[in-house]
């Protein structure tokens, strides 16, 4: 039996066939056949049980997986590896079969905070990629390690670029400005006040910020006023 198929069977104990019903309307862009039923918290603690494994390094070279929880499981394992270099080969490898926002949303490579330089760098490639999720990937690492002490006038204008029909990327985008304007707000608002984004993304940034509790009254009202 392949470690693929002995996983694919280990995962298929822990279902939850209720929660499957309900993980299943969360995921428009999954068939139902293709969500086994497991809740987040289990999931995660299987694949601390059996990360280092020999079956876990064989199931992290074998894609595409099937099932839903197949790539979440990738994605648990795959955000364990201690080398930088390492987590972005296996991120580059996988993130071309991430086909849904929870999967693309949960993947956090603890490893990319070891060489902010060379993580901005893969942030631009995986911006300028043709794959939906890819591009949702990479806005979101960019939220997630330079709207702090690595902030940078240049990532902002990075994701202000980024121009798409994908609703997951234009939400991601949203989502990015709605936490810039809490952490870089005089930098952020810039790109609302010199429309900067496009129409649908600058309406969705002002609802999400107002609807922050990390943003302050005064700064909401003025937001509100920048609505198109």
């Amino acid at each position: 039996m392949t470690a693929e198929r002995k996983i694919q069977q280990q995962l298929f104990t822990l279902q939850d066939k209720t929660y499957q019903t309900f993980q299943s309307k969360l995921m428009p862009t999954i068939a139902p056949d293709k969500i086994i039923g497991i809740r987040t918290p289990v999931l995660r603690a299987f694949a601390k049980q059996i990360a280092g494994t020999p079956e876990a390094q064989q199931f992290l070279q074998h894609l595409p997986h099937v099932y839903y929880e197949e790539n979440n499981l990738h994605a648990f394992l795959a955000e364990q590896i201690k080398d930088f270099d390492e987590a972005v080969a296996t991120a580059d490898s996988f993130l071309p079969y991430i086909d849904n926002w929870a999967t693309c949303d949960s993947f956090k490579p603890r490893a990319f905070k070891k060489n902010i330089p060379a993580l901005y760098t893969k942030c631009k490639e995986w911006i300028d990629s043709e794959k939906t999720y890819t591009v949702r990937f990479g806005i979101e690492m960019i939220m997630n390690y330079f709207l702090d002490e690595h902030f940078t006038e240049g990532s902002m204008h990075l994701v202000s670029r980024v121009r798409s029909d994908e609703y997951y990327v234009n939400m991601m985008i949203a989502w990015y400005f709605a936490t810039a304007l809490a952490k870089q707000y005089e930098s952020a608002v810039i790109y609302l006040e010199k429309n900067r984004l496009d129409l649908w993304t600058h309406n969705k940034t002002i609802q999400k910020a107002i609807e922050s509790y990390r943003i302050t009254d005064e700064h909401k009202n003025y937001l509100r006023s920048l609505k198109k």
